[in-house]
């Protein structure tokens, strides 16, 4: 990578990003970095196009990371994650999950990882073996049960129409007494050393984001709440579930989930040990 060019950098777009990158929008608006480019999408968008080379660092799934983990460092202590419910990746049934054997499952066009860790709890923990299908958001839900995630899952939870919700998330903490995390700041295994200082100012800032992002947080859900829509107490009580660090029970919750990736081959063997940056 040539010295000077402009260091592209995915944001994903949903509403559980607001406490990272409300302040990042605000501080960039007042004191624009001329080398730093961003690019919102979801997040399936943002993990094509970093494995593609179209962006240098960004929010991905965990998924990609574990798929391609030769192409990727991750960035230390940050994520999207929560210990415990989410609130915003939901399984929404028509059926008792138990009864969901043979019967077809929607699965999200927008997360790989999700569409993995319902496999995982449904075959694994359940013990049921459904169908699967991708959910075309244009056509009407046509099976017994639906992935959502994002403002999508949060629009669903509240038309309240399907009898049986779970939270992935609470789920996988109930079987694993770990936190999940959903996605990780990656960096390209190439942009590391082609520009450390650069790479690592924008590590110091994302971390400072978050920093001054949660004490913020009743205001920034004031702000993004009517995006959904959502009351201002839905969001506030969504987002302060939603985690953004990296520690060592996320780290472990990290490395089972790939144990599971890899037995099912959905994951590169060079997934483990993880590869993180400071």
């Amino acid at each position: 990578m040539a010295a000077g060019k402009v260091i592209r950098i995915g944001m994903v777009n949903f509403i559980n990003t607001a406490p990272l990158y409300e302040v990042w929008k605000k501080r960039s608006a007042e004191n624009p970095h001329p080398a730093w480019w961003v690019f919102e999408g979801p997040p399936a968008q943002l993990n094509r196009m970093l494995e593609d080379g179209e962006l240098d660092l960004g929010f991905i799934s965990s998924h990609e990371y574990a798929q391609h983990p030769q192409s990727y460092r991750i960035l230390s202590n940050l994520s999207i994650s929560a210990d415990g419910e989410v609130g915003s990746v939901f399984l929404f049934s028509e059926l008792p999950i138990g009864e969901l054997d043979g019967k077809l499952v929607e699965l999200s066009p927008l997360s790989q990882t999700s569409n993995s860790l319902i496999k995982i709890i449904l075959e694994d923990y359940y013990h049921v073996r459904p169908e699967y299908c991708l959910f075309v958001p244009e056509r009407t839900a046509r099976g017994r049960a639906v992935l959502a995630i994002g403002d999508q899952a949060l629009r669903l939870r509240d038309e309240g129409r399907y009898p049986v919700v779970i939270d992935l998330s609470q789920i996988w903490q109930r079987h694993t007494g770990l936190p999940f995390v959903f996605a990780v700041w990656a960096v390209r295994a190439d942009c590391c050393p082609a520009r450390p200082a650069e790479v690592r100012a924008i590590h110091n800032e994302l971390l400072s984001c978050v920093r001054v992002g949660r004490p913020q947080l009743a205001a920034i859900s004031a702000q993004v709440a009517p995006r959904i829509p959502m009351t201002y107490i839905a969001c506030h009580d969504y987002l302060k579930q939603i985690e953004y660090d990296l520690g060592p029970a996320k780290i472990k919750g990290l490395e089972i989930f790939y144990q599971h990736l890899l037995k099912r081959q959905e994951a590169s063997a060079a997934a483990l040990p993880l590869k993180i940056c400071d």
